[in-house]
């Protein structure tokens, strides 16, 4: 069988071999349009359970994410906010660094929901159908939920960085709790220290729990940097706080600048 030799011959083959994996979806019709295949092959990837799959595959799929990911940023062309910190505004899977960090929930296997905003689905859709196989195996082992606040690190397959450290944040449903606050400060904690005892040199944060998790942005901000800074044990260690939005730039920069 002759390999793919290009990117929609490559989306192609990946739709197909995703909807004939599942009788339900067998008769489902792969649109004429690049950017609706592309949808539905990321929807596909997204309601995939963690279960093996061939090599053909994953090779055609790892050739098609790398080619379709565009320009990255690395971390050494960024200038620091403060000793060892930096802010840099853009999408957290373009940058090569050597860990960014997960907004995950409590499964930690990655999120279900066909082509959903949150970062958890992005960070896996991006990286490979590998990454939710490593992290169902992880919890299998585990035997159970992760704590809110605590973390766990994996490969990152076809992401620019070496590694995903994935985090559970509180879930904000009504006034602000300072049970909430602490658990926001223990992921911070527990993925520095995650990052330390596994040598790495930089690590990103995103805003963990903002978003899809309802924590209040200004205060998110002020325990991640309140946090980071004097638990930076290590002087080597780089950490970028990774935004996506305007007004968490400019909570950021205001934190940062200050002594």
């Amino acid at each position: 069988m002759s390999e793919p030799a290009n990117q929609a011959q490559r989306r192609q083959y990946l739709i197909r071999t995703l909807l004939e994996e599942q009788p339900r979806y067998r008769n489902i019709p792969i649109p004429g349009d690049a950017g609706e295949q592309e949808r539905l092959l990321r929807s596909l990837m997204n309601v995939r359970p963690p279960r093996p799959i061939g090599e053909r595959f994953l090779a055609v799929q790892d050739q098609y994410l790398r080619e379709t990911r565009g320009e990255c940023t690395d971390i050494a062309d960024l200038t620091p906010s403060a000793e060892g910190l930096y802010l840099w505004q853009g999408d957290i899977t373009t940058l090569r660094c050597d860990a960014i960090v997960n907004a995950a929930n409590r499964g930690m296997t990655g999120c279900y929901v066909p082509c959903h905003r949150c970062i958890d689905n992005c960070i896996h859709t991006r990286a490979g159908v590998q990454l939710r196989l490593e992290c169902a195996s992880l919890m299998a082992k585990q035997g159970h939920e992760e704590a809110t606040g605590q973390a766990k690190i994996t490969g990152a397959y076809n992401l620019p960085c070496r590694y995903v450290i994935h985090t559970v944040g509180p879930v904000v449903s009504g006034a602000l709790t300072e049970r909430e606050e602490a658990q926001l400060a223990s992921c911070y904690l527990s993925c520095l220290k995650l990052a330390e005892e596994n040598g790495l040199k930089s690590i990103a944060f995103c805003c963990i729990s903002t978003g899809e998790f309802h924590f209040p942005n200004d205060r998110a901000a002020e325990i991640a940097v309140k946090t980071v800074r004097p638990h930076r044990t290590n002087a080597e260690m780089k950490v970028i706080f990774n935004v996506f939005k305007d007004i968490d730039y400019q909570l950021y920069q205001r934190l940062l600048a200050a002594d």
